[in-house]
C-alpha cells in the first residue's frame, strides 16, 4: 500500500501511475499533484530514494515530447534550476494545465 504524508490543508487534486525517466534508468511509480506541491513515489521500496517533489516556486515550464517520436505520452517539468524531470502520463493535456495553474 503506497501512502504519501500530506501537508497541512493539502489535498490531492490529480494522481496516476507514470514512468520517471532519470539519467540512468526509467523507474515506474505515481505521479501525485495537489494543491501544494508535485510528488513522485516509486512503486518500489529499494528505489524509494528516488522520492521527489516539485514545489510550484521551482517550476519554469512544462513542455510535452513524444516516446519514440511518435507517442504523444511525455511530460516534461522543467525548474528554474535547468533540471529536465521527465514522465510517461496519460492525459498530459490536463496534467499540463493543471500544473500551469499551480506557478
Amino acid at each position: 500500500m503506497m501512502t504519501v504524508k500530506l501537508y497541512e490543508n493539502e489535498t490531492v487534486l490529480k494522481a496516476a501511475n507514470t514512468s520517471y525517466y532519470d539519467s540512468t534508468a526509467q523507474v515506474d511509480g505515481k505521479l501525485i499533484l495537489t494543491n501544494q506541491r508535485i510528488y513522485f513515489k516509486t512503486m518500489t521500496e529499494e528505489k524509494k530514494h528516488i522520492d521527489f517533489e516539485i514545489l510550484p516556486n521551482q517550476i519554469k515550464e512544462v513542455m510535452f515530447f513524444n516516446t519514440w517520436k511518435i507517442i504523444p505520452n511525455g511530460l516534461s517539468v522543467i525548474t528554474k534550476e535547468g533540471k529536465e524531470l521527465k514522465f510517461l502520463v496519460k492525459n498530459r493535456d490536463q496534467w499540463c494545465l493543471m500544473i500551469n495553474k499551480m506557478y
